[in-house]
């Protein structure tokens, strides 16, 4: 753990605001364990990704000069997704350069975003969770946290000081559990297909539960499970580690 007080700004995102809130206080129960001085700005929404990925730019593009402008005396923006944390980094350049008078603050905005778990392992250089968790878990990695943020082994580090956790990994970790934002909605047979086969990925671990980082696919991944009778529990790793799951 650094002994330096590192100023986070926590980016909560609108689906854990309205869905799962315990997300958000789990993010800031760890950043907290992990030495940070966390700001939470209350006018946050929304990074825009919605909008952006059903080509409605001059939305997206309003929402996110809105984050850079709500995050911009932090040190370091802090998400506990990696499809958010991914939109900010990866296409906010992109997204925003019709406004070259933003490009300073956006380029410093993007460089300094990071996913929950990759920030607590690479940055803040946390040594102690504050979670227990008995039982079986196994790990599904989100498309956005593994492909546009580079989150594979940090998750399952933080995971390792979990007191009583045993992980079981899937034969497909890193396959897509089909949700994808729209294309769920656009594509829904190919979208329950897709996640029937995480799902017997899932049950072929014999895990008590599954763990993942972004709240999308955790809707997606929970609602097939319980369409199938399947009675495993679905978390956000931020549950698991600060201890806040019905454990």
């Amino acid at each position: 753990m650094s002994d330096q007080k590192l100023r986070v700004g926590l980016f909560v995102t609108c689906l854990v605001d309205l869905m799962r809130p315990s997300i958000g206080f789990s993010a800031l129960k760890l950043l907290e364990s992990a030495g940070c001085d966390v700001t939470v700005p209350t006018s946050q929404t929304c990074c825009g990704q919605p909008a952006y990925n059903s080509g409605d730019r001059a939305a997206a593009q309003s929402l996110a000069r809105k984050v850079v402008a709500e995050f911009r005396d932090c040190e370091y923006v802090v998400v506990p997704s990696g499809s958010c944390s991914g939109m900010i980094r990866a296409h906010y350049a992109e997204l925003l350069a019709e406004f070259p008078a933003d490009r300073p603050e956006v380029e410093r905005l993007s460089a300094r975003t990071y996913e929950l778990t990759d920030f607590l392992v690479n940055v803040a250089k946390l040594d102690r969770v504050p979670g227990r968790f008995a039982g079986n878990c196994t790990y599904h990695d989100s498309c956005s946290g593994l492909r546009e943020m580079g989150v594979k082994k940090q998750p399952r580090a933080l995971l390792g000081q979990v007191p009583g956790l045993t992980l079981n990994e899937m034969a497909t970790p890193e396959y897509c559990c089909g949700f994808g934002g729209t294309f769920a909605v656009k594509y829904g047979e190919i979208s329950a297909r897709i996640a029937d086969r995480k799902c017997e990925d899932i049950a072929s671990t014999g895990a008590d539960a599954v763990v993942l980082g972004d709240l999308g696919c955790m809707l997606n991944i929970e609602g097939r499970l319980k369409r199938r009778g399947d009675r495993t529990k679905v978390y956000h790793v931020a549950e698991v580690l600060a201890g806040m799951t019905d454990e």
